[in-house]
């Protein structure tokens, strides 16, 4: 029989990678009753379908077993060090520091329903949900990231995931941001965290100014309109999509 997820579950080279984190060798207690492997696999299949813990397929452990075992590695951190351990494996491959000096801050207001957290309305973008603040590095890899009402406004918001990612990579020097996160808001972050604030404005944007020549050009430049790819910020972007 072909199992329900072999397009979720983890193939033996990428289990390689991470089988120590969740294996018990060594531990206490009594033998595992069902392969970790296996839960792991069931983790990834309600991760990439969405499905409820009661929908598993019968071809994976018990929901009961696999929703105990998973809110057990969430609560010690083991799925934040698995991460943690790829995004340094992908940088070493990319050739880059294991820990960036950079970062691109960023949020995304997404609608949800009522149930299981905090609510509110976006004016700006007319969503009424939550908001995702993301701190990623140049690669795109996520270093911290915290959920809110969508009333809550990115000043108010940035304090927490700026700490956040500095706990992770104390070394960081520079967030690159856009206007939301201008003024009082990267003056505060400068002088909280100890790390510059660079803002990246849209090419259209009217209040960063132009310089005016007396001698106008031949062919007046034309400013962007819409969507422009941004030097740095296109990463933060690539995540949120």
């Amino acid at each position: 029989m072909v199992p329900a997820a072999i397009h979720t579950d983890l193939t033996g080279a990428e289990w390689a990678l991470v089988a120590d984190l969740f294996e018990r060798d060594g531990q206490r207690g009594a033998p595992a009753r069902y392969e970790r492997r296996h839960m792991v696999n069931a983790c990834c299949y309600v991760l990439r379908t969405g499905c409820a813990w009661r929908l598993l397929p019968k071809t994976f452990p018990p929901w009961q077993a696999t929703y105990k075992s998973f809110s057990r590695w969430a609560a010690v951190g083991v799925f934040e060090a698995m991460h943690n351990r790829l995004c340094q494996q992908w940088r070493d491959r990319k050739g880059r520091t294991p820990d960036p000096k950079g970062a691109i801050i960023d949020l995304q207001s997404t609608r949800s329903a009522a149930q299981g957290g905090n609510t509110g309305f976006d004016a700006g973008k007319k969503v009424k949900g939550r908001k995702h603040h993301l701190m990623v590095d140049n690669l795109g890899l996520l270093l911290a990231v915290t959920v809110t009402a969508a009333s809550v406004q990115e000043r108010d918001a940035a304090g927490t995931v700026v700490a956040l990612a500095g706990i992770k990579v104390p070394d960081l020097k520079k967030i690159y941001a856009d206007d939301a996160y201008s003024g009082r808001c990267a003056m505060a972050i400068e002088e909280a965290d100890g790390i510059s604030v660079e803002i990246m404005r849209h090419p259209g944007n009217r209040s960063m100014g132009t310089w005016q020549n007396a001698q106008q050009p031949l062919w007046p430049e034309v400013v962007a309109k819409g969507f422009v790819v941004q030097a740095k910020r296109c990463a933060v972007e690539r995540t949120h999509a």
